[in-house]
């Protein structure tokens, strides 16, 4: 018996999203790009009920090639042993585990050996934006491309953000830059292995 439930995983997540425009080169070999730039997406990620499943997450993600939206996500950490199986074993999602502090607007990530980012956003007004309501996770297990299909229920609004990221940790490419867009998608309604 699994410790994770099977897919799809539905799942009910208050988020808040920057997106960066970074040199390809320095993120990952698949990432589309243009005159040598990729977009970046990180995410902060409150799972809660009624989904399945609740804890949280920081991610970073690229866009990749595919027959509609797709991304890779190229690292992430979560704080439950639960999503760590089932995201490596079902999806091929790389995650590792961190210790994640979440407030209503601040954000902290940190494993044993160093901090990795923190984060505070503040919601602007404005009426929500609309995001494809579905997109592929493409990753990669051992040479063999996973392609995992999302179904998504997401009403984003904008929002103001200030990032510290750890210069000498892993998504250290993003220190010193600023987001070009920041989002707060509360509520969001997820079926992920749709």
């Amino acid at each position: 018996m699994s410790l994770y439930p099977p897919q799809p995983w539905t799942l009910t997540a208050d988020a808040h999203l920057s997106i960066w425009r970074v040199p390809a080169r320095d993120v990952h070999p698949a990432a589309l790009s243009v005159a040598g730039y990729t977009t970046v997406f990180t995410a902060w990620i409150a799972y809660r009920e009624p989904g399945q499943l609740s804890y949280h997450e920081l991610l970073a993600a690229v866009p990749v090639r595919g027959k509609r939206t797709t991304c890779t996500i190229t690292r992430i950490w979560v704080d439950s042993e639960v999503s760590l199986a089932g995201g490596r074993e079902l999806w091929a999602i790389p995650k590792d585990l961190a210790a994640l502090q979440f407030t209503d607007r601040t954000f902290t990530a940190a494993t044993d050996d160093d901090w990795i980012a923190t984060a505070a956003f503040t919601r602007r007004p404005g009426s929500p934006l609309a995001l494809p309501s579905r997109f592929d996770v493409l990753q990669d297990r051992d040479g063999t491309a996973v392609r995992t299909p999302v179904g998504a229920k997401i009403r984003p609004g904008l929002a103001a953000a200030d990032w510290s990221v750890n210069a000498r940790g892993p998504l250290g490419y993003l220190a010193g830059r600023r987001p070009f867009l920041n989002l707060a998608l509360p509520g969001s309604e997820l079926v992920f292995g749709a």
